[in-house]
């Protein structure tokens, strides 16, 4: 499905920056097209060798308010059953993306909003922007992933909290508690976040992919076998182009002057 085809979800790409920009009116809520779109399009950005790194960004008012509640009211147990691996898979393929990924929030990420925030591995947010998993409030749970990487972002009473009460949380309580890494003015939400990717447009991109697996799949084992991931990980850069470029650079000229081509 090209970008004329998609409705909700597109990517652009320039100067190695994949931008996967959100736009339904008027809150962003997020259907089941636009998890089908989001899927693919993340499928996409991490495909794509032209892409070192990935924005994901709402626009300048909001940057996803929620599920799209309407769609899902009617649903029975049944009918959700099947539907709810959809729902997952669009965030995971965010999450999965081998390249770094941050989310540049704007006003509300709420619900599945905050969800594909969390989904990132960086979240710039506007000094005024509001998280929350509300989902309790509607007599339903966060069910794209939000009970467990909000848990591990944050740690599990936090979470508790946050799920729990359904509450909205201000930015500067998102920076106290690790929710949101960086604050910033709205108007400079996005400039930011591309600046964060940026420094990556040079960088090796094997071994980023490969800290990146050594880090997320870590978390969700124990450290004996987390170290183990790691060992392979780095076992691995090592047959790589780049990680001889990068050591003889080092070797030659010091840190940091290396020209990496990934390969």
């Amino acid at each position: 499905m090209s970008n004329k085809s998609r409705e909700f979800v597109k990517l652009t790409v320039e100067d190695g920056i994949g931008t996967i920009r959100l736009d339904r009116p008027k809150m962003n809520a997020i259907s089941f097209q636009v998890q089908a779109e989001l899927l693919e399009v993340a499928t996409e950005a991490a495909a794509d060798d032209g892409v070192r790194a990935v924005v994901v960004y709402g626009g300048e008012r909001l940057f996803a308010a929620g599920n799209d509640v309407k769609e899902m009211a009617g649903l029975s147990y049944s009918e959700m059953a099947k539907r709810v691996a959809g729902v997952q898979a669009a965030v995971t393929a965010v999450a999965e993306i081998p390249k770094p990924v941050v989310a540049a929030v704007t006003g509300y990420a709420l619900g599945g909003g905050c969800e594909l925030a969390l989904a990132a591995d960086f979240r710039i947010a506007a000094d005024d922007a509001t998280f929350g998993q509300p989902e309790v409030l509607l007599g339903i749970i966060p069910g794209a992933g939000g009970t467990q990487r909000l848990a591990r972002l944050v740690g599990p009473s936090t979470a508790k909290d946050l799920i729990f009460s359904g509450r909205f949380v201000k930015a500067d309580e998102a920076l106290a508690i690790g929710l949101a890494d960086r604050l910033v003015p709205a108007a400079s939400v996005y400039e930011e976040a591309l600046a964060w990717a940026s420094q990556f447009k040079k960088a090796a991109p094997y071994a980023l992919a490969a800290a990146k697996t050594a880090i997320d799949k870590g978390l969700g084992v124990d450290l004996a076998t987390g170290l183990a991931i790691e060992q392979q990980q780095f076992a691995g850069v090592f047959a790589t182009q780049d990680s001889q470029t990068g050591m003889t650079s080092f070797l030659e000229n010091g840190p940091g002057k290396a020209n990496f081509e990934g390969k």
